[in-house]
């Protein structure tokens, strides 16, 4: 039996995949930098070796697989293609893989991974269900009916997969360092939508979307009338949220989600389509969207002394005023201050304006320095460039998170796609110093 040896093993599409091959019975290794990152954690549960990258990894019978962050002069993809050993890159061995079941691919600019993450969860309560999630989560289940995955459009990856299904949660203008404008990036899921084999289940009120063109059903849902699946009667509380589905206008069911915020309604009610459209048991929907635990990195909690602190991967001004209107209903009492740190030079500058407003609707806003991508230059802009956008904002710094101290009572969300979590650990490291010493 071959061994699949993963180059980048801890990228988040990779360790999920790595997981899924594992669980499904085959030798899996893999190799990446020495830095720790939170993809690994599940690799070492499975003990999934892993190795520093070296080109004396490559051995003869292996099956490469290697991650797209890698180019054919990286030293173990060279050393393969010089053996004669098969490289196979991530998303083409995904597009592969997923023929063996009914799949359902989850895509759009915003909402793909905690879509993906409810709609295994939710899939997995009816029938055997096998799924990759980009956060770094995945599954391989033993005579799986379906497999879930989250279909990333940045450089057009997708258009690898031939989906049964496909979910889209929105068309918008992110990562300018590839797309040139909103239009670019349609173009790039008007082309998916044609590799549907199915249906897609889209969102109605998002217009780019309504523009879509397919060979096969597009149902629609969302808030607004014309939609084919449509929320109505919500109650939003501080313990989550309740809806009425209307089905082209006649009531299906009641829902009830533990989460907050209209981006949760809307992921919710895109599963329920699917499922509704795949006739999976209602009742086992209602029960596994209220057990839902979300996914990593998406308003991840932990309390803290009189603080909450939140870990969440909004990257862009839409994710972050979703991620801030989350925190608003289930804590309307406290301040929401947001800790932010902008992921690549290119998005910060199309979207400084855009980042300055979103960012605004904290009541205390903190910023980190750009976290720059390898792939570009740092050109002339600075965090002090956001910092001048936005009202009262401070700079904080790694070394010294001690201003949040006297945020007391406050909802601290810490938002971006680079190594915000460092000053998050950095700040628990100092708090929990503080209430020792208060005791």
């Amino acid at each position: 039996m071959t061994v699949y040896h993963f180059v980048g093993i801890k990228g988040t599409g990779m360790s999920a995949l790595a997981q899924i091959l594992h669980n499904s019975g085959y030798k899996v290794q893999g190799s990446d930098v020495e830095k720790y990152f939170f993809t690994q954690e599940a690799l070492d549960d499975l003990k999934i070796k892993i190795l520093p990258f070296n080109r004396e990894n490559i051995k003869p019978g292996m099956t490469i697989i290697a991650g797209n962050a890698f180019s054919d002069a990286h030293e173990e993809i060279e050393e393969a293609l010089k053996q004669g050993i098969e490289v196979i890159r991530y998303h083409t061995f995904l597009g592969e893989h997923m023929k063996k079941f009914t799949s359902i691919g989850v895509t759009g600019s915003h909402g793909k991974t905690s879509t993906t993450g409810l709609l295994a969860h939710v899939m997995k309560g009816a029938k055997p269900t096998s799924f990759l999630i980009g956060d770094g989560t995945g599954k391989g289940e033993k005579d799986a009916a379906y497999f879930v995955f989250e279909a990333c459009e940045y450089r057009r990856h997708f258009l690898s997969y031939h989906p049964d299904y496909a979910i889209m949660t929105n068309i918008d203008f992110d990562h300018p360092d590839y797309f040139a404008n909103v239009d670019d990036v349609f173009q790039a899921f008007q082309e998916m939508a044609l590799q549907v084999n199915k249906a897609i289940i889209a969102f109605g009120d998002d217009e780019q979307l309504q523009k879509i063109q397919a060979g096969v059903p597009v149902l629609f849902y969302g808030f607004g009338e014309g939609n084919d699946f449509q929320a109505r009667n919500i109650e939003k509380s501080t313990s989550g949220t309740k809806f009425d589905v209307f089905v082209r206008n006649h009531f299906y069911a009641s829902f009830e989600i533990p989460t907050y915020g209209d981006h949760n309604i809307l992921n919710a009610l895109s599963v329920i389509a699917l499922c509704h459209y795949e006739e999976l048991d209602t009742k086992v929907l209602q029960q596994q969207l209220l057990t839902f635990n979300g996914v990593k990195r998406r308003f991840t909690e932990k309390r803290l002394g009189n603080q909450i602190l939140i870990d969440d991967y909004a990257h862009h001004p839409v994710e972050i005023k979703a991620t801030i209107n989350a925190a608003r209903q289930k804590y309307p009492d406290r301040p929401i201050v947001a800790v932010f740190q902008p992921h690549t030079f290119t998005r910060t500058r199309t979207f400084l304006q855009e980042f300055g407003e979103s960012l605004g609707e904290a009541n205390k806003v903190y910023l980190c320095d750009i976290f720059g991508s390898a792939r570009e230059n740092h050109g002339e802009l600075t965090i002090e460039d956001l910092k001048d956008k936005i009202e009262g904002a401070e700079i904080l710094k790694e070394e010294d998170t001690s201003p949040l101290l006297m945020t007391d009572d406050s909802v601290l969300i810490f938002m971006g796609a680079g190594d915000i979590q460092k000053f998050q650990i950095a700040y628990e490291n100092l708090l929990q110093q503080q209430l020792k010493k208060a005791q």
